[in-house]
């Protein structure tokens, strides 16, 4: 079960340095259920190749992942026969333990954006946390975990399936 909240954010977050950051090249065969193929490097690490399944939901849903090997990740990614979603990511450990993970997607196109997610044990957790415990009232400012239309699937087809 995955269970994160999210939102729209204005670039790296100031004042935190960041404990991992990620190159990462995503897609979707499918965005209803969800089912994404995403190569994930940390850099000066390993990179993993991962097929995921999320079931339905915004604040809590079902998530499987699984690793693939990278012959099966790039059949599929000539399957879906479109630019795979580009994105850097950064955790940022908070005081409270939990990791504040930041993405820019799509740097340097038009359509590039950041958000930012807080994974969270309970959903009793989830709803009590407030950015103020960490000071970041003001970055995260912009909530969009409940907002239909926001996901990467829906950018995904915003910018790659509609455009077929």
């Amino acid at each position: 079960m995955e269970i994160e909240r999210k939102w729209f954010v204005v670039g790296w977050p100031e004042g935190l340095t960041p404990e991992r950051i990620y190159d990462m090249a995503q897609g979707y065969i499918s965005v209803r259920p969800t089912v994404r193929i995403r190569k994930e490097a940390e850099r000066g690490g390993d990179t993993a190749y991962i097929l995921c399944f999320k079931g339905k939901g915004r604040l809590a849903r079902e998530e499987i992942e699984t690793e693939i090997d990278p012959p099966l990740f790039h059949r599929l990614a000539a399957l879906i026969d479109q630019p795979l979603i580009e994105k850097e990511r950064r955790d940022y450990r908070l005081g409270s333990g939990h990791m504040l993970e930041v993405n820019l997607v799509d740097a340097g196109a038009p359509t590039a954006f950041f958000y930012a997610e807080v994974e969270f044990s309970s959903i009793d957790s989830a709803r009590a946390w407030s950015p103020a415990d960490a000071g970041l009232e003001d970055y995260l400012r912009e909530e969009v975990t409940e907002r239909q239309g926001v996901s990467m699937g829906a950018y995904w087809e915003k910018t790659r399936h509609d455009a077929l």
